[in-house]
């Protein structure tokens, strides 16, 4: 690997640890009777809401529909997830110190999975909480579901659900972006002219 692309490994290894303060995720509701709208933040560790009182809103809201609580005392990812991404950020200042194609390439991977396995598994968290709804709930639909989207858009009876990724999960974004381009960089690059 070339020092450029070292450094550039390194960067993007160490730009991860934005996530420890910036949150990964934003889920938005807006309806009539909420002008300013309802907000959660998913942070690494934690799930608040994005005004001081929003989660607690949400969950009364949720008691309606019939959908548990969301706590984040209940939610085991956030007790792991921090360790998982010290992890990484220390797989990608290893493989630049080592400077080996084939480590990078498995550094992309790597990222990939982990990437793919965070979105699989909140897209079954949010899928739980949209449809196992308790049959005593108070206001009952025949076959209506309230899942928020993964990314994007939905209309949830009067409200407009949102769900994209925040600040800390755009940084991730473009560090798993780089690592990428650089490991296909990598692949495509003769070894003899890389050394």
């Amino acid at each position: 690997m070339s020092r450029a692309t070292r450094i550039l490994v390194a960067l993007a290894a160490l730009s991860m640890a934005i996530v420890y303060v910036l949150p990964l995720w934003q889920i938005g509701l807006e309806a009539p009777q909420y002008p300013e709208g309802l907000g959660l933040y998913i942070a690494i560790d934690k799930i608040v809401g994005q005004q001081p009182q929003d989660l607690n809103s949400i969950n009364g809201l949720n008691h309606y529909i019939g959908m548990k609580v969301i706590s984040p005392d209940d939610i085991p990812e956030l007790k792991y997830m921090p360790k998982i991404v010290a992890g990484l950020i220390a797989l990608g200042l290893l493989v630049a110190v080592m400077g080996k194609r084939r480590m990078l390439m498995g550094y992309a991977a790597v990222l990939l999975l982990f990437s793919l396995a965070g979105l699989a598994d909140f897209y079954k968290w949010s899928y739980d909480y949209g449809h196992n709804l308790s049959p005593d709930a108070i206001l009952k639909i025949p076959g209506m579901t309230y899942q928020p989207p993964l990314i994007g858009s939905r209309q949830l009876l009067n409200f407009h659900a949102t769900s994209w990724p925040a600040s800390g999960g755009w940084v991730l974004i473009a560090a798993v972006t780089v690592v990428s381009v650089l490991a296909i960089r990598a692949w495509r690059t003769p070894a003899v002219a890389s050394a």
